[in-house]
């Protein structure tokens, strides 16, 4: 009996939410055991429904891991070197001790980019602390905008696990996210001051004591590290993803792969080849997307020329260009390419052949994951493979995406945290001379603490896949779609607010919330569908997973009893501020998705 796939959906998140919330299981295994479920009630081979769990899990974790790692140990050794502490008080030597609220919101908000939420904030509340001390007043406030700060960033912007995994679930540039993230969490930030003044005056908190013991005193400025090393760890790896995300949009910005004059060797020949193939040929498929044009018709002059290229450039930038059956004939299978270059010395066969293999690679990608430079490269080496006499090949190589290429290689993400994190690790054992031991015992615990994070994720991503191959995504769209796309993209930005914050107050962890949420839309959702750029759901996601904080989330319980808040007070001040900060990050969303669409 074959099951719908609402029904597979429904019982795959009736597991997740079971275990975690009435059998309180580890989500890793709740994730685990959901993700075996639905592969077995799922479509497929028999024999594969356990190994594609794995699959699906292992390739997660090769996609996410190396990136948390690294992102723990970064925010380890900042933590331990005083450059954390260094960051937080040179925003207060340029803001001033009147405007601290105003250091500790960009402090929170610069540090949470690496570091996990919980570690900022135990940073920032003897800052906050020693605030009341000096002026007797606005400790709430300092918390509130520490927390703004830090919660903001932490869902909104990646290395953090959470906005991390969800730009490798629906297949997000690092750099859009990392921009578009900050760009949106920087108002919702604000707003959560705002919220944050108007709660101190309505309920004003005073400092109390968090132990019998006083505070710590706070290490002297000659003990830090200087304020450039310190940031380094921050900024190095956000300069390096940028750079190669802005050297890459150049790069595609020239169209290499656009017809300009002269790529076309015999305008008669291709003519006449083009509008007398024989039925069911890769020509005649080609002639059928290219449509009716009177330029082909016109006797060939200038004009007639910059209108039949207009017209190869439209087929370009088809994703619907390529079809199996029509082509069968001109792509061969990779094997036999190989088998034929090793055969062949002459230059232009090899040229011709090294075409039809990056044709036939190119075909078989996903076409809704491939840039508008990409699918440009795809058609023209298809038209390049139908058409060898008369379509000269182009020149994707250039200077620009060289440089491209270069920037991709250091500003890889797996590269440029482990600079980051070589860096940090170096602070942190020039400015305290650990013994090795103890540098080791640091990085080790660390780790620790990211490989739980990785499991879990890798877990919800291979879940998110399971789904996939229930054909959830159809199902679900059937239900949502509607005529009108940008009134179908607006849907699918509230879903995805909607169900992270569901899955946020139902199980209390934003990061899972993103991670569940990003996997089961990933499999609903294709970049092609949206009227907007695919972040823009990405960040309805994460503003979503801040909404619903409560007693059943770690932040709640850090927030309140770091603060030195009763549970009370935490339910009247730090659950209301971060369903501020979700709903200002989801109206930023909408903002920027109708104006600033990016596609």
């Amino acid at each position: 009996m074959t099951l719908s796939p609402l029904v597979i959906l429904g019982l795959g998140i009736a597991i997740v939410l079971g275990m975690i919330l009435v059998l309180r299981v580890n989500a890793f295994l709740a994730l685990l055991t959901a993700a075996i479920t639905v592969s077995l009630l799922a479509p497929g081979e028999t024999a594969d429904k356990i190994s594609r769990v794995a699959t699906a899990f292992g390739g997660a974790a090769a996609s996410i891991g190396i990136v948390i790692a690294l992102a723990a140990v970064i925010g380890q050794c900042m933590m331990d070197s005083g450059a954390a502490d260094r960051v937080v008080r040179a925003f207060l030597r340029m803001l001033g001790v009147k405007r601290s609220p105003w250091a500790l919101l960009g402090s929170g908000y610069v540090l949470a980019i690496p570091v996990f939420f919980d570690t900022v904030f135990y940073l920032l509340v003897p800052l906050a602390r020693s605030f009341y001390r000096r002026t007797g007043g606005s400790y709430l406030k300092c918390l509130l905008a520490i927390a703004a700060g830090g919660a903001v960033t932490h869902t909104l912007v990646p290395p953090t696990p959470g906005p991390l995994t969800i730009a490798a679930n629906l297949n997000i540039d690092l750099g859009v996210m990392i921009g578009v993230g900050a760009l949106i969490a920087f108002p919702a930030a604000v707003v959560g001051l705002a919220f944050g003044s108007i709660m101190d005056r309505v309920m004003p908190i005073p400092m109390r004591p968090l132990s019998d013991r006083p505070d710590p005193e706070p290490l002297p400025d000659e003990a830090l590290p200087p304020l450039i090393p310190s940031l380094l760890p921050v900024l190095l790896p956000v300069l390096l993803i940028a750079a190669s995300t802005a050297l890459s949009a150049l790069a595609d910005a020239e169209g290499a792969a656009k017809f300009r004059t002269g790529d076309i060797t015999d305008w008669s020949g291709f003519r006449q080849a083009l509008f007398e193939a024989p039925e069911g040929s890769p020509r005649a498929f080609i002639q059928s997307k290219l449509g009716d044009s009177d330029a082909w018709n016109e006797p060939l002059d200038e004009s007639a020329e910059a209108r039949r290229l207009a017209d190869l450039n439209r087929l370009l930038d088809q994703k619907d260009f390529f079809d199996p059956a029509a082509f069968e004939s001109v792509l061969l299978a990779g094997w036999k390419v190989d088998r034929l270059l090793g055969e062949t010395t002459d230059p232009q066969e090899r040229a011709r052949l090294e075409r039809i293999k990056l044709a036939e690679r190119m075909a078989t990608e996903n076409v809704n994951t491939l840039s508008t430079a990409k699918l440009q490269r795809r058609n023209r080496a298809l038209l390049e493979a139908a058409f060898p006499e008369f379509v000269r090949p182009h020149v994707w190589q250039t200077q620009l995406r060289d440089w491209s290429d270069f920037a991709a290689v250091v500003g890889n993400p797996n590269l440029a945290l482990l600079l980051s994190a070589a860096i940090a690790v170096g602070l942190y054992v020039t400015k305290r001379r650990p013994t090795k031991d103890e540098v080791s015992r640091q990085v080790e615990t660390a780790l620790m603490s990211a490989g739980v994070i990785i499991l879990i994720t890798a877990a919800g991503v291979a879940f998110g896949k399971m789904l996939e191959a229930a054909q959830v995504g159809p199902a679900i769209q059937q239900l949502f779609t509607t005529g009108d796309s940008g009134t179908s993209g607006i849907v699918w930005l509230v879903i995805g607010f909607t169900l992270a914050a569901v899955l946020k107050i139902a199980q209390g962890s934003s990061t899972a919330a993103m991670i569940i949420a990003s996997s089961m839309l990933a499999s609903t959702v294709g970049a092609g569908g949206l009227p907007f750029h695919t972040v823009y759901l990405a960040t309805s996601i994460a503003s979503g997973s801040l909404v619903g904080s409560w007693m059943n989330d770690s932040g709640f319980w850090v927030f309140t009893k770091m603060g030195g808040l009763t549970e009370a007070e935490g339910l009247k001040t730090w659950t209301p501020l971060l369903c501020v900060l979700g709903a200002t990050g989801f109206a930023m969303t909408l903002l920027l998705a109708t104006v600033m669409p990016l596609r």
